[in-house]
């Protein structure tokens, strides 16, 4: 399989999908072998809402290699409303105006180029709940 192909296969990178647990029933993300709360292998396939709130964040000013263009840019740990904490970039806001308990929800973005080919890596990021506009 070529590389661009398997990114987009790759079911928890593009729609937050995980696994809840048969045996005690919690929620699981990302999904792993063994589940972290029971140690039962016994799960099954879920896909999250993608809406949650910020827990905590911090802006990177200085990026690591292949992230450098993208400075500064904030990270969160967003509390999905099912319960798993997840790691991501907040977009679509500027940084200074995040806050912990803002509601979020995931949007697919691009991540990073990388490669001679310049292969465009996507995935999950979260952006500020858009309300609803009455037309």
């Amino acid at each position: 399989m070529n590389l661009p192909r398997y990114w987009r296969t790759e079911k928890a990178r593009y729609a937050l999908v995980g696994e809840i647990c048969r045996t005690c029933g919690k929620p699981i993300f990302p999904p792993r072998d063994v589940c972290p709360h029971c140690a039962q292998t016994w799960q099954e396939p879920h896909a999250f809402s993608g809406k949650g709130r910020v827990y905590s964040y911090s802006t990177v000013y200085e990026a690591p290699a292949g992230y450098t263009e993208y400075r500064p840019y904030t990270v969160a740990l967003v509390k999905l409303d099912e319960g798993p904490l997840v790691t991501a970039q907040v977009t679509d806001v500027d940084n200074q105006d995040v806050r912990i308990g803002m509601p979020v929800e995931m949007v697919t973005r691009k991540i990073k180029e990388e490669g001679e080919n310049g292969l465009i890596v996507y995935g999950y990021k979260f952006r500020p709940v858009l309300e609803d506009v009455k037309r």
